[in-house]
């Protein structure tokens, strides 16, 4: 891509006019410039000198008054469905991006390229032509952060490839290599459907036969499977069962479930070991009802598909640390790979759709970290902390996966109410329950004494008029802790019958904010607040006439389900963010990432 297209070029101009902008910004060239009606091109010696003229010229640098515009230049039959997107915010988080891109179709690959620019640079490749071409039309020249997205085609080798022998002599252009589903950048991961991991439990008498004298058997089945195979021994002393992750392509999965199955049925003649070993896959209790379907029906097609029979563990073995649920299938070792096929494709296309799902939930809340909240399985590359078959609780860390490093979310406080006759079940038994719930989420959660009034002597009481059948749960931490917590305690009340069947959880919410800044959340004639009710389809209020606390903070009242009060809460810290960065005595250099402490709300994308 060392090729170079110029637009926008003034008839007056000329290939001397061209040489010396090049000179004048040290861009080197490797052969003349091409002058034709409106454009020009260039050769770079390299694709790194390609790229910086792009960066530096582009949009910026005006000849015989006009503004040139600088991209790679690509013949039509290698326009397909390839694009490169440029001047990205250097410190965007990956899901935001997955869930922008994901609006205009299918993105079968997507990789950070590295460059010696202060904003990240990717190559993306949509699923088919019109996609790339509505996402080129859509993104080039939309505003993130502040920052105008560049975005055009690149040399889409497997297009080219596949083009046909042009008459007259030409040739189709042939690739330099195999295309790259890698990344070259440290940010970029691998596709959606190879981050579903299988998990599979086996005997514990077996596991010695499975990892083989000094480990050659299991090497052997990582390299024939081409998998990355963890064996969790250590997990659980004593238990009967242990669990196994297997990394790779769902075939790569599969091979390597069904060769650990012949490993343990022939160990099992070698020791004379004669009950059934059925297969036993863990699957994230999130992906089991649609595993099972309306009235069983996809389960039953499994397993008469597959000759194969197969229960499925029930709810109440599910905790906070275990949200697995165990698939046992009986069956030969034939039938029970085909099984484990049908039932991971299943797991897999319902962990994409929460994933296509979460991102455009993370295009609306801002600097939420899909990784740290534990939603999906552990394990897996770009995904959070494990919270596997007996794995440790995951806690509050994780971060941020972004292109431009870590950095550290602010801790926040909610206060949320809920009916008091709750209050127990919140609890548990002898205060197990929100102790697991705090290690959990990673966040502080405290339930006032009263209906009124609260324990801590930081903490104000509820406003007058507060309905004293309900209690006030306090929760401090970041934002990923409060989405935790939040998202268990309206799930609690759900599960514990505290609202009707086809009733809807909604609850109130109180965050504070600076009494000057309370005028920002309100907007002008309300408008802002309006906006916000309107996007987020929760009650949001500022009350009137309400004196500041010692700390000269007010209340904002939230309330809603789950999803519109996280939202709500995301939009409201947002602009208190815009509050404190305006307050800042020098503003950060552009380009520049957040303050620590302040990443997580960032300038809403209009």
């Amino acid at each position: 891509m060392n090729k170079l297209y110029i637009g926008n070029v003034s008839e007056e101009a000329s290939a001397e006019d061209l040489e010396t902008i090049f000179e004048q910004w040290k861009i080197p060239h490797s052969g003349p410039f091409l002058i034709k009606t409106g454009y020009a091109f260039v050769d770079c010696p390299d694709e790194k000198i390609a790229m910086m003229a792009i960066d530096i010229l582009s949009g910026k640098v005006e000849l015989h008054g006009k503004l040139i515009e600088v991209e790679h230049s690509v013949p039509k039959r290698q326009r397909s469905c390839k694009l490169q997107i440029r001047n990205i915010p250097p410190h965007l988080q990956w899901e935001v991006l997955d869930g922008m891109l994901a609006q205009y179709g299918t993105v079968e690959n997507c990789e950070q390229v590295n460059t010696d620019t202060d904003t990240a640079v990717v190559n993306v490749r949509y699923g088919a032509k019109d996609q790339a071409r509505q996402a080129m039309e859509k993104l080039n020249g939309f505003l993130m952060e502040n920052f105008a997205l560049k975005v055009s085609y690149i040399p889409d080798e497997t297009a080219a490839a596949a083009a046909p022998t042009l008459g007259g002599g030409k040739r189709g252009f042939v690739p330099r290599g195999p295309l790259r589903s890698g990344s070259p950048g440290l940010g970029a991961r691998p596709k959606l459907q190879s981050d579903v991991p299988l998990r599979i439990l086996v005997p514990t008498q077996f596991v010695g036969a499975i990892i083989g004298k000094e480990g050659a058997t299991i090497r052997n089945v990582t390299k024939q499977t081409h998998s990355k195979i963890d064996i969790h021994r250590k997990e659980n002393a004593g238990a009967a069962e242990k669990p196994i992750t297997v990394h790779s392509t769902p075939e790569g999965c599969s091979n390597a479930c069904r060769t650990i199955m012949e490993i343990m049925q022939k160990e099992a003649l070698d020791t004379k070991f004669t009950e059934e070993i059925p297969l036993k896959i863990l699957a994230h209790n999130n992906f089991v009802g649609r595993l099972i379907g309306k009235e069983g029906r996809n389960l039953k097609k499994i397993e008469v598909d597959t000759e194969t029979k197969i229960t499925i563990s029930p709810l109440q073995d599910l905790t906070l640390y275990n949200p697995e649920r165990t698939i046992t299938v009986k069956g030969s070792i034939e039938a029970c790979s085909r099984a484990e096929e049908e039932v991971m494709k299943k797991v897999r296309e319902s962990y994409e759709n929460d994933v296509a799902a979460m991102n455009l939930q993370s295009n609306l809340i801002p600097g939420l970290n899909l990784n740290a909240l534990g939603l999906f399985p552990g394990g897996a590359p770009g995904m959070g902390p494990s919270m596997g078959h007996n794995a440790p609780p995951p806690g509050a860390q994780g971060g941020y996966s972004s292109f431009g490093g870590q950095g550290q979310p602010e801790s926040e406080t909610v206060h949320l109410f809920i009916p008091a006759l709750a209050v127990g079940a919140l609890i548990g038994k002898q205060g197990q329950h929100i102790k697991q719930l705090s290690r959990y989420a990673g966040a502080s959660i405290k339930i006032s004494a009263d209906e009124l009034r609260v324990v801590d002597a930081n903490q104000v009481a509820p406003p007058d008029g507060m309905d004293a059948k309900q209690r006030m749960v306090i929760i401090a931490g970041p934002p990923e802790a409060q989405f935790k917590a939040q998202g268990r305690i309206f799930g609690k009340l759900k599960e514990e019958n505290f609202f009707g069947p086809k009733e809807e959880v909604k609850l109130e919410a109180h965050i504070k904010v600076p009494s000057f800044a309370a005028g920002r959340v309100i907007g002008k004639g309300g408008k802002t607040v309006n906006e916000l009710q309107n996007l987020t389809s929760a009650e949001v209020v500022v009350p009137r006439d309400q004196t500041p606390d010692e700390n000269d903070q007010v209340i904002v009242k939230i309330t809603g389900h789950f999803y519109a009060s996280q939202l709500a809460q995301r939009k409201i810290q947002e602009i208190l963010s815009h509050v404190r960065r305006q307050q800042q005595p020098k503003p950060s250099p552009r380009g520049e990432g957040p303050p620590r402490g302040d990443g997580l709300a960032r300038p809403s994308r209009k």
